[in-house]
């Protein structure tokens, strides 16, 4: 009896390191099993992964403008339908009314003044010639110098005289005979080219036609009279065209026609 308890107790101890043995293999199948299960996991998150990419990325390859196209086709639409213009706002339009003769009169009043007012400002804003050449001759002091001048239907007979560049229009002065700058400086002009402004007197005397025709008239005079001085004047005056006798003047009318050319209406039925 005592050699099978002996036998019995020394298996004992086997059996118990084999199952020790047998649960160490389970544990370490356990964590592998674990592991596995893990892999097995992850393969398909890392195919739906891919998966979700792809889909993404066709979403990004669809033109976006698929969507929106019919709302751009109904804009045009709507667009097409709208008559030209009509974003624009409406302009009230007062209706006219009809002038009085006063008003009228007034109105043609504040045209010419400020017409006169331009006139004056081009003329003051433009360069007047200004006395390059010291007169060569000097006019004596018994000297008499006339000349005519015309201009469309007007006369002008100028006598210049040694002085000191008086100017004698109808026996008033040249500021109250042309009151417009336009006209003073148009009449000095040939005094001023030729140099001899403020060394001799003008005395004129003009009649016919209208207040510009006149100081062409006197322009014309006064060149024609420098040239009797002295000769050599001739060329800058005539290059100026203060020698040449404006013929322009106004057409006259003919028999049938309401002015130089217009005819009367024509009604043929």
């Amino acid at each position: 009896m005592g050699e099978d308890e002996r036998k019995d107790e020394a298996e004992q101890p086997e059996a118990a390191e084999g199952e020790e043995t047998s649960e160490d293999r389970g544990a370490e199948e356990q964590p592998e099993a674990a592991e596995e299960e893990a892999a097995a996991e992850e393969q398909p998150v890392a195919e739906e992964e891919p998966a979700a990419e792809e889909e993404g990325a066709a979403a990004e390859e669809e033109p976006p403008g698929k969507e929106e196209a019919p709302a751009e086709g109904q804009a045009e639409s709507t667009e097409r339908q709208r008559p030209p213009g009509a974003e624009l706002e409406p302009i009230a339009i007062e209706p006219q009314r009809e002038l009085s003769a006063e008003e009228r009169a007034r109105l043609e009043a504040e045209a010419e003044e400020r017409a006169r007012a331009e006139a004056e400002a081009t003329a003051e804003a433009g360069e007047e010639p200004v006395p390059a050449l010291q007169p060569a001759v000097e006019l004596p002091s018994d000297a008499r110098i006339q000349a005519t001048g015309k201009r469309k239907t007007s006369i002008a007979r100028v006598v210049l005289l040694a002085g000191q560049g008086n100017f004698e229009i109808n026996r008033r002065s040249l500021e109250d005979y042309f009151p417009r700058h336009q006209h003073q400086t148009f009449v000095r002009q040939p005094l001023l080219t030729s140099g001899y402004d403020g060394k001799v007197d003008v005395r004129v005397r003009v009649h016919g036609g209208g207040i510009t025709g006149q100081a062409g008239a006197v322009r014309h005079g006064i060149a024609r009279a420098l040239t009797e001085i002295d000769p050599e004047l001739r060329g800058e005056l005539k290059r100026r065209g203060l020698l040449t006798r404006d013929a322009r003047a106004k057409e006259r009318r003919k028999a049938g026609l309401k002015k130089a050319r217009k005819r009367p209406q024509f009604s043929k039925r």
